[in-house]
């Protein structure tokens, strides 16, 4: 078996619900995903100038936006809320780069 392209999808639910229904994005979830690809891009660790171990990506909604911003990291399956940019560097920092998971910020 080939090893896998990504070692970790990163999944940030940046769904805008209608009607003012609770949902990621009301709480800044775009802006800490294009600053959590901006991280992974200068720590090396994206596919373009890098090792090409981890992909930040948009999701529609991951219907938990209730207990959001949410995240998900596959192929682990580990769901995590965040609240600041230190959430995302922690998880950064632990999880993409030592395949620690932050266990204060798994929901």
């Amino acid at each position: 078996m080939s090893e896998p392209y990504y070692r970790y999808h990163v999944f940030f639910c940046t769904n805008q619900r209608e009607e003012g229904r609770t949902c990621c994005n009301n709480c800044g979830a775009q802006a800490m995903r294009d600053y959590a690809k901006q991280r992974v891009h200068e720590l090396g660790l994206a596919r373009k100038g890098g090792d090409g171990k981890v992909r930040i990506n948009n999701a529609g909604c991951l219907d938990r936006c209730e207990e959001g911003p949410v995240i998900v990291v596959y192929p682990e399956g580990v769901w995590y809320s965040y609240v600041d940019k230190e959430d995302i560097d922690e998880i950064i920092e632990e999880h993409l780069q030592h395949g620690r998971p932050v266990e204060r910020l798994r929901i």
